[in-house]
């Protein structure tokens, strides 16, 4: 039925199919290849010890810091940003994929003239381009590798959000023992200036330990206030994750939480599941996909056409009521174009290349990442421990400052000096305490732990 006004139609078709084919080279794969870079990683799961745990949330137990993350996650512009360029990918690819189904036209037109009667005309339209090689499908299916990729992306932002909420979350109970640490330094110093000014009253003390005594004082005093401006600092840092606007600050802890070590699997199972690996592969797999659409554009196409057209002398009449109808065939092959077809397919193909480059890219970072986190992790815990000691002897050796101040076999100067020494410790210790935990959290985020909704 459709084929009878075209004898020639498949002959023609099978003359160019030939021609068109040998002017085509095999697109590269590369599933293979990313395979083969992933298995060359050496494997770290017996680097540290961890817990086997599924997500970021379930580093640390908090439900208040479970509602700062899912209040980031609803609010923050940028992530929404994110979440709103996937959705423009969904509707791209419906865009694409309407390329595959048929076109509908209809028109009505009305012409006068001084020498003869008004017509009317109304016709429907019906166009299709047959996919023969599956170009149209390529390309719908690079779309979809689109959509893929930036749900990755967009999985990778509610991630990286999270454990910035937690780092920050963190650093704000750090920065606050630092303000703790830093009251209690003062206050001693204040304690000794009072002291030493009762002796140089009573004429037991000199003018150059008071001075030194006040000296410690203001410079402790500004330190405390350089403190709180860095706290409040951080209060609006975590407010702008969180998409609010900056008031008064978010409560939090006043000590630390227990925050698990996770658990470093086997390379292949931890680099998998990472989402920027993700988008990078469903990168490849569309510039791929556009590599075997760009080389399909070389190849002949079948398009068809169906008309339908009423001619006649009033608007009803021409409501299609005896159309005259048509069918048009047409098979069209690119002969020569000054080779911008053939360059069009070089470059899609060079694009899938660099789409792997940019994954072994990708790929190298995440390994350091891994590798840097397990071995801050050890490398914090013996800087810990050394410093828990160190901080021992150095609040016995106060103590032996202190007494022998007050019977006057040391002066003002070496005390303070010791008294510096101890509270520095104390500060060292605590933010070695804080850098441990922050590092969990990235270790957890390197090794692809994703956020629970």
């Amino acid at each position: 039925m459709v084929r009878a006004p075209f004898p020639g139609l498949l002959a023609g078709v099978l003359l160019l199919t030939l021609a068109g084919c040998s002017m085509i080279d095999e697109p590269t794969s590369y599933p293979d290849k990313t395979n083969a870079l992933i298995a060359q990683v050496p494997d770290w799961s017996a680097a540290v010890g961890g817990s086997d745990v599924g997500s970021l949330n379930d580093l640390i137990a908090s439900d208040a810091l479970d509602q700062l993350v899912e209040k980031a996650l609803q609010a923050n512009p940028g992530l929404q940003q994110t979440l709103l360029t996937l959705r423009i990918r969904q509707t791209q690819l419906r865009q694409t994929g309407a390329d595959r189904l048929p076109e509908v036209e209809a028109g009505f037109s009305a012409s006068d003239s001084e020498d003869s009667a008004s017509t009317y005309s109304g016709s429907v339209t019906v166009s299709w381009e047959a996919d023969l090689w599956q170009k149209i499908a390529d390309r719908t299916a690079a779309a979809d590798q689109d959509v893929a990729q930036q749900a990755a992306l967009y999985q990778a932002a509610r991630d990286t959000l999270a454990a910035d909420v937690m780092t920050s979350w963190l650093a704000l109970i750090a920065q606050r023992h630092a303000i703790t640490i830093q009251q209690q330094r003062l206050s001693t110093l204040e304690s000794n200036e009072s002291l030493i000014l009762e002796r140089y009253r009573s004429g037991l003390g000199s003018l150059e330990d008071l001075d030194s005594a006040r000296s410690s004082t203001a410079s402790a005093r500004a330190s405390l206030v350089e403190y709180r401006e860095s706290l409040a600092q951080q209060q609006r840092a975590l407010q702008t994750l969180l998409g609010e606007i900056p008031d008064s600050g978010e409560a939090v802890a006043d000590d630390y939480p227990a925050v698990l070590t996770p658990l470093a699997e086997l390379p292949s199972q931890s680099l998998r599941r990472r989402p920027d690996l993700i988008a990078a592969y469903h990168a490849i797999q569309a510039a791929d996909y556009r590599t075997q659409a760009a080389y399909k554009d070389l190849l002949p196409s079948i398009s068809l056409q169906a008309a339908i057209e009423d001619v006649a002398d009033s608007p009803s009449q021409a409501l299609l009521t005896d159309p005259v109808w048509s069918l048009l065939g047409q098979l069209t092959a690119p002969l020569f174009q000054g080779g911008e077809l053939r360059a069009a397919a070089d470059e899609a193909e060079l694009e899938t290349a660099q789409a792997y480059q940019a994954y072994r890219e990708t790929l190298l970072e995440a390994v350091g990442e891994v590798e840097d986190a397990l071995g801050l992790e050890r490398s914090l815990a013996l800087q810990q421990q050394h410093i828990a000691n160190a901080l021992d002897r150095q609040q016995s050796t106060l103590s032996q400052y202190q007494s022998s101040y007050r019977s006057g076999l040391v002066d003002i100067l070496d005390l303070l000096s010791v008294q510096q020494q101890t509270y520095d410790l104390e500060a060292q210790l605590d933010d070695l305490n804080y850098q441990r935990l922050a590092n969990r959290i990235d270790l957890g985020l390197a090794l692809g732990l994703g956020v629970n909704p």
